[in-house]
């Protein structure tokens, strides 16, 4: 079936993290079961990384809806070059 997938910006600044939530990373796969979503992080923030709150520090290049239906995930910023927006690709 189709995938749609639906990502807002994300505004952090120095230092910032943003906890991840079904309102950033919306997808749909035409199934009845979202759980089984899993998100690759094909182009990774400029100025920061994706985390499991579990592991910070750790750039992560994969995660699953549950882990964003449970706020386990995380877009932390690098404190290079002041704010920019990132949407998660």
């Amino acid at each position: 079936g189709d995938i749609v997938l639906l990502a807002k910006p994300v505004t952090l600044t120095g230092g910032d993290r943003v906890t991840l939530t079904t309102d950033v990373p919306v997808a749909t796969d035409g199934t009845s079961k979202p759980e089984k979503l899993l998100y690759a992080v094909s182009l990774p923030p400029v100025h920061g990384q994706i985390e499991h709150i579990n592991y910070p520090g750790v750039p992560i290049s994969s995660y699953s809806q549950l882990d964003v239906v449970a706020q386990k995930v995380s877009d932390v910023h690098d404190n290079s070059h002041g704010a920019g927006k990132e949407a998660l690709r």
